[in-house]
């Protein structure tokens, strides 16, 4: 199996392994494409990034595997995500991911909502009890929702799973990892689905769509040349 997880987090923030380290344990572990995305806000994006890209960079030279620096935006006003998550972009992060609503935490209302209604957002994280217009308005903006592989996260994966079925919302399995444990593996994967009751669109979740959202990013790198 093909394994893309566009959410997980190094030292830079709650993580245990430097990003380099976390690269090599993904590659290690079949991984085809990884994104760090580290907690962030306004005042820690441009040095994170920067540091995050550089790691990144040697991880491809070497390795068979794809490293995406990017950001987690979290604990945000709603008001300003659309705002940071355009700063975050031009400073160089390939993928935006928007801490949602998960209910294990006090995420502030509206952060779904501001979230997929952002141009410079790709994915909004453990969305929690997300609502069909919510849902909906992703569809429009292209933001994919996460099927949490987090334990503190994924007991709503099941709703997401309904809401995106009947909008039509694209999904993706992410690790959200903190260390090597919680990486992405075949068998966690497969249980993540099977929580999830999405097993008949494994293909979808897990290739076609992980397969768009890196047509989405390397147009923004091409255009950028």
């Amino acid at each position: 199996m093909m394994l893309y997880d566009f959410h997980t987090h190094s030292f830079h923030s709650d993580g245990e392994l430097s990003p380099l380290e976390l690269i090599r344990r993904a590659h290690v572990n079949g991984y085809q494409v990884i994104g760090i995305t580290d907690h962030l806000a306004i005042g820690s994006l441009e040095r994170v990034i920067k540091e995050v890209s550089r790691d990144c960079e040697l991880a491809k030279k070497y390795w068979d595997i794809i490293a995406l620096p990017g950001v987690e935006l979290t604990h945000l006003p709603p008001q300003a995500i659309d705002e940071v998550a355009r700063e975050a972009r031009r400073l160089g992060a390939q993928v935006v991911v928007v801490h949602g609503e998960s209910i294990a935490e006090p995420v502030a209302e509206g952060t779904n909502m501001a979230a997929v209604q952002s141009a410079f957002v790709d994915i909004l994280a453990h969305p929690g009890l997300i609502t069909d217009e919510a849902a909906t308005i992703a569809v429009k903006n292209g933001v994919f929702l996460e099927l949490s592989g987090r334990k503190s996260h994924s007991s709503t994966n099941r709703h997401v799973a309904l809401v995106a079925e009947r909008t039509g919302a694209k999904m993706l399995v992410n690790s959200d990892a903190h260390d090597e444990d919680d990486l992405l593996t075949d068998e966690r994967v497969e249980t993540t689905l099977e929580k999830a009751c999405v097993d008949d669109r494994r293909q979808e979740i897990l290739v076609q769509n992980p397969q768009l959202l890196m047509e989405k990013i390397q147009g923004r790198s091409d255009k950028l040349v």
